[in-house]
């Protein structure tokens, strides 16, 4: 007997918020305390070391490096190790606007050619976006990232560096944040959130309201409902004998 080819669809992949999270968040808390107890340029040698650790642990945990990481990675250990060379912290703060350009100039690209790049990216969490919804998605935070961009570069030529680095650490995530949740009135005008449920298979219908009772009707003469639609139907075409 032949046994019927049933393929087994492959275990997603398992999830790890709390290292994903330690991974992302964990070289800059390092940062932020090494730089409180030990100042700026021992903080930035750290911060480089946990940004090592950060890649290892994500190959090790997670199995992956994301570009992204990547992307943080190149530039902390290239603008750290000028910071800590030159013995000047005015590196270190041109990082966020290095990488805000960089995003926002990647996503620009990615408009002019009718690509939207974030459906790369962040495809898993915004199902159901119709590619109009993306196109908007990928302007907005293409003119996010431009924004911010200029606007670190407000704060580093403003503020000291204590409290550059607070409002870096506490401020811009919030920003960020705040950002993507308004977001989501707009983009659930273009399909973000709607299910697409399969239809159920069409089974025989009958006519409603009922036609009048056929002669043996629920007498047991005709008890298959298929018969029953048949004899119906044909009754229509032809009078009885």
């Amino acid at each position: 007997m032949n046994v019927p080819d049933q393929t087994v669809p492959a275990p997603a992949p398992k999830s790890h918020p709390g290292w994903t999270l330690a991974i992302d968040y964990g070289p800059l808390v390092a940062f932020f305390v090494a730089y409180k107890f030990a100042g700026i340029f021992t903080g930035t040698a750290i911060f480089m070391v946990a940004m090592i650790a950060a890649l290892v642990i994500s190959r090790w945990k997670l199995g992956r490096i994301s570009p992204m990481l990547w992307l943080s990675a190149i530039l902390i250990l290239g603008f750290g190790g000028l910071t800590v060379w030159f013995h000047n912290p005015k590196f270190i703060q041109l990082k966020p606007t290095i990488i805000y350009l960089l995003l926002g100039g990647l996503l620009a690209i990615g408009l002019a050619t009718g690509r939207p790049l974030l459906k790369y990216v962040l495809e898993a969490g915004y199902d159901g976006l119709t590619d109009r919804g993306w196109m908007i998605l990928s302007r907005n935070w293409a003119i996010f990232f431009f924004a911010m961009a200029g606007f670190n570069e407000i704060l580093r030529h403003t503020l000291d560096f204590d409290m550059w680095l607070t409002v870096k650490v506490w401020a811009l995530p919030i920003l960020s944040f705040a950002f993507a949740l308004a977001n989501i009135p707009i983009l659930t005008k273009h399909g973000f959130g709607e299910a697409v449920a399969a239809k159920p298979p069409r089974v025989d219908t009958f006519d409603w309201p009922p036609p009048p009772r056929l002669k043996g009707e629920g007498t047991g003469i005709i008890s298959d409902p298929r018969a029953m639609h048949r004899c119906r139907r044909d009754s229509g075409q032809r009078s009885p004998s």
